[in-house]
Formats: structure tokens, C-alpha cells, sequence
């Protein structure tokens, strides 16, 4: 039970890391990209270099130490 349950936390660390929002606008984008391209039929490759340049600034902004 103890390998299981630290294969479990190494794959929440990896997938999550330290910044859970970032984790959940790959998550959305993805979700998104998947149902844009099936509802609409066209591409949707450009969303998700979209997310991640939205994201990015806002876990740098959150990392950054207080002032």
C-alpha cells in the first residue's frame, strides 16, 4: 500500500507541481481545444499557446516574492 500511495503523490507532484492554477488552465484549455474542434470542425492548434502565454504572466506575478 505505501508504493501505491507514493506513486500517487510523485504523479500529483509532477502533474500539479506548485502552482495548481496553472495546472487547471492546461486542464480547461485542453477541455476547450477538444470541444472547439468537435463542435466547429475547424483547427483549434492556436488555443492552447494561448492559454499558456494568459497563464504564464499570472504564475511569475504569484511566484514573486512580497514586497
Amino acid at each position: 500500500m505505501q508504493k501505491i500511495k507514493a506513486f500517487g503523490l510523485f504523479w500529483w507532484d509532477f502533474l500539479i507541481g506548485d502552482d495548481w492554477a496553472v495546472a487547471a488552465a492546461v486542464v480547461v484549455g485542453l477541455a476547450a481545444t477538444y470541444v472547439l474542434s468537435h463542435s466547429t470542425g475547424l483547427p483549434t492548434w492556436w488555443l492552447m499557446p494561448v492559454v499558456v502565454l494568459a497563464i504564464l504572466p499570472v504564475s511569475i506575478r504569484r511566484m514573486m516574492p512580497k514586497r
